[in-house]
């Protein structure tokens, strides 16, 4: 099974989504959005910008 993207709506009536994998564990998860529709344009943008973007490692001087 493939990942997927839930959204839905918190104890506040505000929405949110959470990226599960495939073997159904969270691995990412969304800010609180005012409407449902900027709830979906914020999966969009993560499946979007996410493919291709950079690692910046923080850990470097560590």
């Amino acid at each position: 099974m493939s990942g997927k993207f839930e959204l839905f709506a918190d104890a506040t009536d505000k929405f949110r989504w959470r990226l599960k994998a495939g073997n159904g564990e969270v691995i990412a998860q969304s800010q609180a959005y005012a409407s449902k529709d900027a709830a979906k344009k914020g999966i969009a943008s993560v499946q979007t910008n996410a493919a291709g973007a950079a690692v910046a490692d923080l850990t470097d001087s560590m």
